[in-house]
This record gives structure tokens, C-alpha cells and sequence, in this order.
């Protein structure tokens, strides 16, 4: 894989997950880009550094060194990312202090760079957040490839942090620069709710949590085939999001036992607060994670999972692929992984290369809902 070369270092970065021959690189122009107009200011080393969105550490690994770092994102595969390619690169993995999108960080910073992320609802809340944690003449500096940055995210800079100046194309890379000014207080609109009529149940949602505004319809066709009698059985929903399939499983299946997770931080933070307020202090474990890469193997009973199509911008059926794989392994023999998809996607064919049993237990037009037997 080629090296990332910037002005403040040379990195060997690898992405998260890993997997073979991985043809997408952990970096990008926009990172190149942002690190070199932060060169051009010559900051002192005294001067500290919010890095938002870093995708795996690129940022706040090159600029380490030099400047006072604070790494935060939403991601748990990115933060992994970080303490990887951190020791990869001959520093303590942790050296850099990373803060989840769903805690506070502490200012001021003199700057903030920003890879624009995908959900601009998180690009929102985050800028929102800056409120009293810049420094006076403090600027945040948002970078994206082109293709991948909408004219929202400079209306928002605007908005949120004062005057926005676009710079030219760069290896088809483009910077946002905002310069702080003062700015009456503003109130989040996030974390957002909605209703779910059957059950009753009231879900907040923050700001990076997949369907924030209403029940997608993959999970709208999934809650009326999940299983039913499970007495004291030990379930997981992977990719939990707000954690509604849990939630409603739960209510239906009084004895088991749940464990819910997410690489998303506020989807974690959502699915805490959704299950206190729908189940009160019954026991469950919600988790940030890799997947089910740190369940002990032959755990679970059953494993729920609404799988995701793609990881920030890049679309594929890895991550799914790489669930399916993971439940395999962490469920008994006899255990079972129920999951909703696409009919297009085929995921029938690929559950019979890792499961003995597969059978269809749901359908609409649209979406299938799938039971594989271990």
C-alpha cells in the first residue's frame, strides 16, 4: 500500500477491518490536502488540534508530533484504526486522545480539521458542539473529496462557525474554511424521536443514527417474523443502531438474556437510552465494537442483524459478509442468525457457504427476512 507523505510525516496506514489484498487505501487527497495548508500556518507546537471524522488515523498521526491532538469521531472501527497505525507507526498506541462522538471534548482549540462525513446530521451536531471550545481567531478547516461534498456542509460551516472561504481543487479534493466569529447560542435539534405504534414505543435517535426521522423499512419488514419463545436464550443484535430490534424482541421474550452493538457511538448511546426507557434496569449489554469480533465463541443462541451496505462512502457487501462470518462463529452449534436484506442482494446463497440450514421465514416485495442455522 502507498505511503501517506505529508509535510509532518510519512505514514504506513492500513484500514479497519482488515482484509486481504484491500484495494482501498487508508487516506486519501483530502487528508493530503488538509495537512498541507495546516503546514502553510506554522502553528506552534503549543497549539492544540481538534481532528473530527478522522477516517484511521491519517490526521491526527501525522500532526502528533507537532501539535497538541485531540482525535474525536463516531466511529469504533476508526478509533481502531488510530490505536493500530499508531504503534504501526512508532508511536504509543495511545498518544493521541480519542474522544467518542457521544462524550464532550474540552477546548479551546486554536484549529479544527473536519473530514466531512457522510451523514451531514453529525457534521451539524459536531460543529454545534464547538460552541465555547475555540479559541479567539480559531478556524475549522473541512475537507472532502468533491464528489463526496455537498453544499450543505458549507452552509452549516457558515451557520454554526462564521464566514466560509472554498479553496481550489486539489487532486479533485477541496477545503472549507471558516473562520470562527461570535455567535449567539444555538440548541441542537438532535437527538430526534419517533413513534413505533405496535409496540408502543417512543425511540430517540442522535445524530449519526441510521433512519434518525422514522423506522427504515428493512426493520419495518424484519419486527413481524423475529423469534418468538426463546425462554432464557442468549441473544445478540449486531448492528443495533437505536436498538429497536433488541427492544421489541425483548418486550416479546421476557427471560433472555441481550447484548447489543454497534460500531457507531450514538447509535450505541441511542440504543442505552431507548432500552432504559422502554425495559427499565433489566440487565443488557450495550456495546460500541468490531462486530462480534470480541464475543466468545459458542455465546449466543441467537444473533439479529439488519446488515449494513456500506462503510462511510464506500458501498459493498463486505461488512455483511464479514457479520454473517463473525455470528457464525460466536453462536452454538444449533443457533441461529435471523437477518432482513435486499432480495437482490442474494444473501440466501451466501448464508449457505457458512450455515447448514437456510430457510426464508418472511418476504415483501422488497426485502427478505432469512433464518441460517448453525
Amino acid at each position: 500500500m502507498p505511503l501517506l507523505i505529508n509535510p509532518f510525516a510519512e505514514l504506513d496506514l492500513i484500514r479497519q477491518p482488515e482484509q486481504a489484498n484491500d484495494p482501498l487505501q487508508a487516506f486519501d487527497a483530502a487528508d493530503e490536502y488538509l495537512l498541507e495548508h495546516l503546514a502553510e500556518q506554522a502553528l506552534p507546537s503549543s497549539a492544540r488540534v481538534l481532528v473530527l471524522n478522522d477516517s484511521f488515523g491519517a490526521l491526527a498521526i501525522s500532526l502528533s508530533r507537532h501539535v497538541q491532538v485531540v482525535s474525536s469521531g463516531d466511529s469504533y472501527l476508526a478509533r481502531l484504526g488510530l490505536e493500530k497505525n499508531l504503534p504501526r507507526n512508532g508511536q504509543p498506541f495511545d498518544s493521541v486522545t480519542f474522544v467518542p462522538a457521544s462524550a464532550a471534548w474540552q477546548g479551546p482549540f486554536e484549529r479544527v480539521l473536519v473530514r466531512v462525513p457522510k451523514t451531514l446530521a453529525l457534521l451539524e451536531e459536531q460543529l454545534i458542539r464547538l460552541q465555547g471550545h475555540l479559541a479567539p481567531g480559531a478556524q475549522v478547516i473541512a475537507g472532502a473529496m468533491i464528489k463526496h461534498l455537498p453544499r450543505a456542509a458549507g452552509d452549516l460551516l457558515e451557520k454554526y462557525i462564521g464566514p466560509v472561504q472554498a479553496s481550489l481543487a486539489r487532486k479533485k479534493a477541496r477545503l472549507l474554511i471558516a473562520t470562527a466569529e461570535s455567535k449567539a447560542p444555538f440548541t441542537s435539534p438532535y437527538p430526534t424521536r419517533y413513534r413505533l405504534d405496535e409496540p408502543a414505543l417512543n425511540l430517540l435517535n442522535h445524530a449519526n443514527v441510521f433512519c434518525r426521522e422514522g423506522l427504515d423499512i428493512g426493520t419495518r419488514a424484519f419486527l413481524p417474523h423475529l423469534p418468538k419463545n426463546l425462554g432464557q436464550a442468549r441473544v445478540a443484535d449486531l448492528g443495533c443502531g437505536n436498538g429497536v430490534l433488541a427492544i421489541v424482541s425483548a418486550l416479546a421474550n421476557p427471560q433472555a438474556q441481550y447484548t447489543l452493538v454497534d460500531e457507531s457511538y450514538m447509535a450505541v448511546q441511542s440504543a442505552r437510552e431507548n432500552w432504559h426507557a422502554a425495559l427499565g434496569e433489566r440487565d443488557v449489554e450495550i456495546r460500541a465494537d468490531d462486530g462480534l469480533a470480541s464475543q466468545p465463541e459458542r455465546s449466543l443462541d441467537v444473533v439479529l442483524c439488519n446488515p449494513p451496505f456500506h462503510q462511510q462512502q464506500v458501498v459493498g457487501d463486505f461488512l455483511a459478509w464479514r457479520m454473517f462470518q463473525q455470528a457464525r462463529e460466536v453462536l452454538v452449534p444449533g443457533g441461529a442468525l435471523y437477518i432482513v436484506g435486499n432480495r437482490h442482494l442474494g444473501y440466501h446463497s451466501k448464508l449457505a457457504r457458512l450455515f447448514r440450514g437456510v430457510e426464508q421465514v418472511g418476504a415483501n416485495p422488497k426485502f427478505v427476512v432469512l433464518k441460517a442455522r448453525k
